[in-house]
């Protein structure tokens, strides 16, 4: 057993002593692949989305050094017709590339120093091998020893671009020798899995290394519910521990995949069910990238995508052009679609569309914005904590003022209809809520749905706001749609003081009257 060759399923037996879900139907999609022309993957994920038990959970699976068959008894890869057929068969080579920094003064002749160590291994393993100077070479001699080719995992495959792009021409060039040549990766190899954060490095507009197949954050495919926790696999962990759902729901869900359907993070979900406490623990992660840096870049129109994201509404981008590094930026939707493969961000391929996935991932695009020394968003941040001190202090006028403001500024409707527009532009006017209120749309209420409300939270001591709007219609005439149809009545029992806020927009209007118009009451309860 070795660090790089065979390292045995130790790694795999710690991750079963803990919460587990079965993730081991993610064996079969890797089985399905050996020996054809698909066997090599690519998955790549957020940190702190499983990608490393992945990885330990394939080493235990394919390691021939060990038995494994207690480990995955009753799992669901053991009802599958391939499982005794690839378990414990091959020789493994693991590769945690974050592991190998420390020894290579930060990835600097890291293709040497991985080469000599594997090579070490092998010849360990079996003295009577014929060893080269270059690896692959080496492992073609292996395999005709033994008559076994090699499964490869890579794990964190993209860190040394991501911590030192000055390496990445070496990298991808060691890449390449082990992977693109079809004749020599067939000789090797029976499969290769590599997992990181980005997807692999753009060689102009292709892959670098093309003969992978590739599945991203933005297309995870048939991987997509592997990617994090299912809905299901979520309920069942809170039946278990005892955990409310819904919070669960509010604070890690927002990741949706088509055919899987709703995903959530799965360490924030083990921290809450260790914890018995809902927070954000996205900070935790060590990242070492910044959501600070990325989103105060100086792109044309990204503060405001940032204000909308925050408001809550969903944005348009184009995820086609990115390189998949983190210093090639042409313009504001390489900057979003690089938040979405960080996790940042949840895309919505049948819309072409992000927004911000939950409550974690809020409370760190809130605490970001408001550490950022960036003069709009500076702007922004001012105007918006003014609107809702002028909200919760009853100033209609400026109210009125500020929310006409931000629809002027708008270029483009946000949504196709009118009334979806007024909407967008109130939670882009409100952004900086999330320090005191959750956001509920269309929250069921009364005989109807309230078009938005802000729900204080339980220290804020702030009133709740109902906020109904109307279109070439009037306010007064939203605040008698609030008390007719008892929107309040689904949030009067927070206790504390609650405002209905009536909001028109007339479209058509004389010259020097508003076209916005506020009033805003105190709700009297029975």
């Amino acid at each position: 057993m070795g660090v790089y060759l065979n390292p045995g399923n130790s790694g795999f037996t710690g991750i079963l002593n803990d919460h587990y879900i079965d993730k081991t139907g993610l064996i079969a999609l890797i089985n399905d692949t050996i020996e054809t022309p698909r066997r090599l993957t690519c998955i790549s994920r957020p940190r702190r989305f499983g990608k490393s038990f992945a990885a330990q959970m394939l080493c235990a699976y394919y390691d021939k050094t060990c038995d494994s068959s207690h480990l995955f008894e009753g799992k669901d890869i053991s009802k599958d017709e391939d499982y005794l057929r690839y378990l414990n068969k091959y020789d493994v080579i693991y590769v945690d590339m974050t592991y190998i920094k420390p020894f290579t003064n930060h990835y600097r002749m890291f293709v040497d120093y991985l080469s000599g160590k594997i090579t070490e291994e092998l010849m360990r393993a079996y003295p009577e091998l014929s060893v080269s100077n270059e690896l692959p070479e080496t492992m073609i001699h292996a395999v005709e020893l033994t008559g076994n080719k090699f499964i490869m995992i890579i794990d964190e495959w993209d860190a040394p671009i991501r911590e030192n792009p000055s390496v990445q021409q070496e990298y991808l060039e060691f890449l390449r020798t082990m992977f693109k040549s079809s004749g020599t990766t067939a000789k090797i190899f029976a499969a290769a899995y590599m997992t990181g954060i980005l997807p692999i490095k753009k060689d102009g507009k292709q892959s670098a290394i093309s003969d992978f197949k590739e599945y991203t954050m933005v297309k995870p495919r048939k991987f997509g519910s592997y990617v994090g926790f299912t809905e299901k696999e979520v309920r069942g962990l809170c039946a278990e521990y005892g955990v409310d759902f819904q919070r669960m729901k509010q604070w890690y869900d927002g990741y949706h995949f088509k055919g899987v359907g709703s995903v959530y993070n799965p360490n924030s979900v083990k921290q809450a069910v260790d914890n018995l406490d809902f927070d954000s623990y996205w900070t935790e992660t060590s990242a070492a990238e910044s959501l600070l840096s990325y989103i105060s870049m100086n792109h044309v129109g990204l503060v405001k995508t940032i204000a909308e994201l925050i408001g809550g509404v969903e944005v348009g981008v184009n995820v086609n052009g990115f390189a998949n590094d983190l210093v090639t930026f042409k313009g504001r939707d390489d900057v979003l679609t690089l938040l979405v493969h960080l996790g940042y961000l949840a895309y919505d391929e049948s819309k072409k569309t992000v927004r911000i996935p939950n409550e974690e991932i809020r409370m760190e695009f809130s605490k970001a914005v408001r550490e950022a020394h960036h003069t709009e968003t500076m702007k922004r941040v001012a105007e918006s904590d003014r609107l809702l001190y002028d909200t919760v202090h009853m100033n209609e006028e400026a109210v009125a003022a500020q929310i006409e403001k931000i629809h002027s500024e708008e270029t483009t409707p946000l949504h196709y209809n009118k009334e979806d527009s007024l909407r967008s532009v109130i939670k882009l006017a409100y952004y900086t809520y999330k320090e005191n209120y959750l956001q509920w749309e269309e929250l069921p209420a009364g005989e109807g749905f309230a078009d938005i409300i802000y729900l204080p939270k339980h220290d804020s001591g702030f009133p709740a706001l109902v906020i109904e709007l109307k279109w070439n219609q009037s306010a007064q005439g939203a605040i008698e749609q609030i008390k007719k149809k008892q929107y309040p009545k689904a949030i009067e029992n927070y206790g504390g003081d609650i405002l209905l806020v009536g909001v028109n927009y007339n479209k058509e209007t004389s010259v020097g009257e508003r076209k916005h118009t506020c009033i805003i009451e105190k709700y009297v309860k029975e």
